[in-house]
C-alpha cells in the first residue's frame, strides 16, 4: 500500500535531531577515547532494551549510568556530569530548514523519544527553533521504550491521529522499524548507521539525508 502524505511527523531526537558532542566531549575531557561514545550509547540501548522486554522498566538517564559503569572507571559524581550534558546537546545544522519545511507544509512536528524529558526542548530551544516543533514526547512518561509498539500508538493518540496519518523519521533502524510494524509511515535517513538494516520491515522511505528525507514525505500523495 503507497503511504500517504501524514499529518503528523515525529523526529526521533538522540542522533536523528541533536548532536551527541557534548556526551563524547565529557568523556574525553575525563580521559575516555572519543569513540567510546558508539559504544556507550548502544550499551544504553541494550540495558534499556533487555529492561523492556523483560517486563522491567529504566529511565534513560539510569540506563546511560549503568552503561558509563560497566565500560568505565568514572566515579559516580563524574558519570552524573556527564549524563547533564544531554541538557547541553544541540541540533544538527540541517535540523531547522527541515522542520521549517514542513512547518511551511502545513504538516504538524513534533519529538518523539525514549529519552529523558527536557532534552529535546532544551535543544531545540538552544537554538532557537523551539516554535517549529508543535510538542515533545517521550515514553517515560508512560514507561516505555522504542522500538515497543506501545510507544508509537500512545504518541498517535497523543496528537489525535490515526497511526497511519504519522510518519516516523529517524536515523536508527530499529526505531524505523518499530514504527513500521505500530501501522506508521517509517522514514529512515544515515547519521551513524551506513545502512537500513535488511533484517527488519522495510521503510516506506529511505533517503540519503535528514533533508531529503523530508522532501521524500512532502512528495507523497495527499489523502
Amino acid at each position: 500500500m503507497t503511504p500517504r502524505r501524514p499529518e503528523v511527523v515525529a523526529l526521533d531526537v538522540n542522533e536523528t535531531l541533536l548532536d551527541l558532542a557534548p556526551i563524547r566531549a565529557g568523556l574525553v575531557e575525563h580521559g575516555e577515547r572519543p569513540e567510546l561514545l558508539a559504544t556507550v550509547f548502544a550499551r544504553t540501548l541494550l540495558t534499556g532494551f533487555a529492561a523492556a522486554t523483560t517486563g522491567t522498566w529504566c529511565r534513560f538517564r539510569d540506563a546511560f549510568d549503568a552503561a558509563l559503569a560497566q565500560l568505565t572507571d568514572l566515579s559516580p559524581s563524574v558519570r552524573s556530569g556527564i549524563a547533564d550534558s544531554f541538557l547541553d546537546l544541540t541540533p544538527h545544522p540541517d535540523v531547522e530548514a527541515a522542520l521549517r519545511r514542513l512547518v511551511e507544509a502545513g504538516v504538524r512536528v513534533v519529538t518523539l523519544t525514549h529519552g529523558s524529558p527536557g532534552v529535546a526542548e532544551a535543544g531545540l530551544e538552544r537554538a532557537g527553533i523551539a516554535p517549529l516543533v508543535e510538542r515533545s514526547l517521550s515514553s517515560e512518561l508512560i514507561r516505555a521504550w522504542k522500538p515497543a509498539r506501545e510507544v508509537y500508538l500512545w504518541a498517535a493518540g497523543e496528537c489525535r491521529v490515526e497511526p497511519a496519518a504519522m510518519a516516523l523519521v529517524a536515523a536508527h533502524g530499529w526505531d524505523v522499524h518499530g514504527a513500521v510494524r505500530a501501522g506508521l509511515t517509517g522514514v529512515w535517513f544515515p547519521r551513524e548507521e551506513r545502512s537500513y538494516p535488511a533484517v527488519y520491515d522495510p521503510a516506506a522511505l529511505v533517503a540519503a539525508d535528514l533533508g531529503g528525507a523530508v522532501d521524500a514525505l512532502l512528495a507523497l500523495p495527499a489523502s
